[in-house]
């Protein structure tokens, strides 16, 4: 899977420019839990979006931060793990644990992209 890390705030900004374009996903992964390296593994077995979204990954740990600017600015409470869907500039799912999966934002992607 590629992923683009997101690393500084201006990450933020490229993203909402971005999802105009194309959806938008980030992953925001805690390293040190069993949990969300389960979630994020699933998730990556099953993608097959690669052509219809960008994917965004945050190590939420190492970049604390940022996780916090990004519950704020797309207005969800933070979770961990957790997976947001962004178009248009704004968050219009998100979920966590047990709750993420492929099939819960195929919904939101065009049916005609699919």
């Amino acid at each position: 899977m590629n992923w683009n890390n997101i690393t500084e705030e201006h990450d933020l900004e490229n993203i909402i420019e971005q999802s105009h374009k194309k959806p938008c996903l980030i992953f925001k992964h805690s390293t040190r839990c069993i949990i969300s390296k389960m979630a994020l593994k699933t998730f990556e077995n099953e993608f097959d979006l690669q052509p219809y979204v960008e994917a965004y990954f945050l190590d939420l740990l190492a970049y604390r931060s940022l996780s916090n600017a990004i519950a704020e600015k797309f207005e969800v409470q933070h979770q961990s793990p957790q997976l947001i869907l962004i178009k248009e500039g704004k968050a219009v799912f998100d979920a966590s644990h047990e709750n993420i999966s492929v099939e819960s934002i195929k919904k939101y992607i065009t049916s005609t992209a699919l």
